[in-house]
């Protein structure tokens, strides 16, 4: 009979709304209508999706968010108990642009654009891979805008990153266990660049984004808890891990037909041949390296949304994302689980003078994926619901 062992999460991460490490739900419009908005954003949150968008703003826009992550994750190995377990991390975003001129504006954001946070039960089958996993990534992003021509618009940003890598481990001696937990952090740099054009003003909006990829140069320590015979082969030490966050290129197609409907379509690259290894690398004890191949491939994601207003102050959203998983099937592991996507989204807005509130929702289905990763080969699937809550003030 076959056994599932199941891992209930609320996450801000790669299993929960999009491929790899990604965090794409960076504003509640956004949310529900696919995550899209290469074309289509034109308040402060297009520092985030197209940091040209900031020109959109009439004067002044700002907005805060959350969102809450609910995973239901499961793992089918070659035996398991089936059990659960709750770990609450949501991602906040914030950002703030004011418009200068018809040609310049200056805005800054601060958000989360990748991230996992993953504990598995303390009986897990794949506990010596990881008991639990975490990455967090503070993007710092200041971004100007600026107009040459009435229908183009162009800008650019700094991406100033922090990074922080928590990762448990069990140990095995025998018939007792140990830990090491391993906690690393540092600051990465980069840039973001985009451009729209209004190909037909007020009907049809062309855009194309590009955000560079971050290295970051981790450093930390490695705390280990084992049984007192190898406590002096096993000490606390420093612990070193590079990370290489991708670079990404977002194109983008925003129509209005009509007054009321608004239509968008994105596509967007992803370099995640970056992510090849996770490798941690033990200062004190070399000798504890060992290395998990990823060797994760490049892919292309698809959205598409929509934006009906039966009311000037009342929007009404829906969404679809195809978003393929960039992990093979013979380095796919429970430190990082991963598998391809379908997010059917929804989403309400309303406006009241000069404040607003956005409402949006995914349902992603994580499609079925084998692990052929010769320690742990198995099946991951599984399904979460993703509901984005923003505000936000413009004059």
């Amino acid at each position: 009979m076959k056994k599932t062992l199941t891992v209930v999460t609320l996450l801000a991460a790669g299993v929960s709304q999009a491929a790899g490490l990604t965090i794409d739900t960076q504003s509640g419009r956004a949310t529900g209508m696919g995550s899209t908005g290469v074309a289509s954003s034109k308040d402060s949150s297009s520092i985030y999706y197209n940091p040209a968008g900031i020109l959109g703003v009439n004067k002044l826009d700002a907005q805060i968010g959350d969102s809450l992550i609910i995973v239901h994750l499961g793992f089918t190995p070659e035996g398991g108990t089936k059990q659960t377990q709750t770990t609450p991390s949501p991602p906040f975003y914030g950002y703030f642009a004011y418009k200068l001129s018809e040609q310049l504006a200056l805005g800054v954001g601060v958000f989360t654009p990748y991230g996992a946070n993953l504990k598995w039960p303390d009986d897990f089958v794949g506990r010596q891979f990881a008991k639990s996993s975490k990455l967090v990534t503070y993007d710092i992003n200041p971004t100007v805008g600026f107009a040459p021509l009435k229908w183009l618009r162009i800008g650019a940003g700094a991406q100033i990153i922090y990074g922080t890598v928590d990762v448990e481990r069990a140990l095995a001696f025998g018939t007792t266990e140990g830990s090491v937990k391993l906690s690393t952090n540092d600051w990465g740099f980069g840039y973001n660049v985009g451009v729209q054009a209004d190909v037909l003003p007020g009907m049809l909006t062309l855009g194309a984004t590009y955000r560079s990829w971050v290295k970051m140069n981790t450093q930390g320590t490695a705390d280990f808890t084992v049984p007192a015979p190898f406590s002096a082969a096993l000490v606390d030490q420093p612990v070193k891990l590079d990370l290489t966050m991708p670079a990404t290129l977002g194109l983008g197609v925003s129509f209005t037909p009509m007054e009321k409907l608004t239509l968008a379509v994105d596509v967007n690259w992803v370099d995640w041949s970056t992510v090849d290894e996770l490798a941690f690398r033990f200062q004190t004890t070399p000798t504890l390296d060992q290395p998990l191949p990823k060797n994760w491939k490049d892919k292309w994601n698809f959205h598409i949304g929509g934006e009906f207003k039966p009311m000037p102050n009342l929007a009404l959203r829906l969404g679809f994302i195809y978003d393929p998983t960039p992990t093979p099937e013979d380095t796919l592991t429970p430190d990082l689980p991963d598998a391809t996507r379908l997010n059917f989204t929804a989403g309400i807005g309303y406006e009241h003078s000069h404040a607003r509130v956005d409402l949006g929702y995914h349902l992603v289905v994580l499609q079925e994926q084998r692990s052929t990763f010769p320690l742990l080969p198995g099946t991951y699937d599984g399904l979460s619901h993703v509901i984005g809550l923003s505000v936000g003030y413009s004059l």
